[in-house]
């Protein structure tokens, strides 16, 4: 089953290549160094993730900024409450 695989554990026995603009690969490689993580490390995680749920590891839409944004406002609330009680 998908949902046993580690992609931690998993010996590594093959390689994946993606082409990518420099610029933009310059950038992210930042982004995640900010959170002490390297782009192969980044990529893991989302396989890992991807594993996990069986599928992408986020929602897309056509405003999938503003569905994710709804999502935290209403998970936010949901814990206000309960902190409340």
């Amino acid at each position: 089953m998908a949902g046993n695989l580690s992609v931690a554990m998993a010996p590594k026995d093959t390689t994946f290549q993606v082409r990518i603009n420099s610029e933009i690969k310059k950038t992210v490689e930042e982004i995640y160094a900010r959170t002490g993580m390297t782009l192969t490390d980044a990529f893991n995680i989302f396989i890992q993730q991807s594993i996990n749920v069986e599928g992408l590891p986020f929602l897309v839409t056509q405003n999938s900024k503003e569905a994710l944004k709804e999502q935290a406002l209403a998970k936010l609330m949901l814990d206000l409450k309960k902190a409340e009680e």
